[in-house]
């Protein structure tokens, strides 16, 4: 069906279309984000190991700690989804995120360190959280692209077992 100036007119979207719109937005910021991320962030640290129980949080925490007390800004990711303990071993377990604009802003932890981990998103910590394939990495995309960090010296990240 054509306009009364002969261009077809556009049917209006379907939930499903609007909901596949979103998506792709959201996605699309999360991109920009990524790439700002570069900019932003002089120096990123993955900590990862195939095995669980190895250190890997204490490793994290550790490095974080001693970069924040020689002044640098710091920021610290916990993407271990089976085991997010880096909240617990800060002693900020009980922070809440702030959240504006569909950016994440880190909690602040000691020595003005910012912390994210997936901690602070399950509702319950003694429940094990089950997420593989595209789940998982769509959670540690959304995660890693959604946070507003500012400017760091360094961010660290830990990671789960098997990465």
């Amino acid at each position: 069906m054509a306009d009364s100036q002969g261009s077809p007119e556009e049917a209006p979207a379907s939930p499903e279309q609007k909901a596949q719109m979103e998506q792709a937005y959201a996605q699309m910021r999360r991109k920009m984000r990524m790439t700002q991320l570069d900019e932003e962030i002089k120096h990123k640290v993955m900590v990862l190991s195939g095995k669980g129980g190895v250190g890997k949080s204490t490793v994290s925490v550790g490095l974080a700690l001693s970069l924040a007390r020689q002044g640098k800004k710091v920021g610290l990711m916990d993407i271990d989804i089976t085991g997010p303990n880096v909240p617990k071993m800060l002693g900020i377990e009980d922070a809440e995120l702030h959240v504006e604009d569909g950016q994440i802003f880190p909690a602040i932890g000691p020595h003005g360190l910012k912390v994210i981990s997936m901690a602070f998103l399950i509702e319950d910590p003694d429940k094990p959280v089950i997420w593989r394939g595209p789940i998982k990495l769509g959670a540690i995309q959304q995660f890693i692209g959604d946070v507003a960090w500012g400017e760091l010296d360094a961010l660290i990240i830990d990671f789960p077992p098997g990465n």
